[in-house]
């Protein structure tokens, strides 16, 4: 399994490695960035959080194009890896439950929550609902 998760860095960021926190990573994103943000258990939980993370980055990653397009960053988070002040972020702001296996939360570069999902979700589904929203519309004006 960790190879396959280093294959997919291209497309995804890991947050576990960087000193900064999540909120403000989120933070220096708004305005410029979508941001699809995964969370899911590791194999150690016993749960299928870790199968459901690397299925729904396997979909992504065979659509890098539409990704770069639509300026959406990936930021994926294992539960283990997480930090406290991160892990209580989520709850605050996106209502994370501590018994969650996955999630998923698109995050408008507005920096505004636009969809949360559940289960992974397929590319052009996601970026079906990218392309509705206001200013996406204007970028594919320009």
């Amino acid at each position: 399994m960790a190879v396959l998760i280093l294959g997919l860095t291209l497309v995804m960021e890991s947050v576990a490695n960087q000193r900064k926190s999540l909120k403000a990573i989120l933070s220096e994103k708004k305005d410029h960035r979508r941001v699809l943000l995964l969370y899911g258990r590791d194999g150690s939980s016993g749960g299928p959080g870790q199968r459901l993370l690397i299925e729904q980055q396997e979909n992504l990653n065979e659509h890098r194009n539409g990704l770069a397009e639509r300026d959406l960053d990936v930021i994926v988070l294992i539960a283990s890896e997480v930090s406290e002040p991160d892990r209580q972020f989520l709850m605050h702001e996106y209502h994370l439950q501590p018994s969650e296996e996955f999630i998923g939360w698109l995050i408008g570069k507005d920096g505004g929550l636009k969809h949360t999902y559940k289960k992974p979700v397929d590319a052009a589904e996601l970026f079906g609902l990218i392309d509705t929203m206001p200013m996406r519309k204007q970028e594919m004006k320009q």
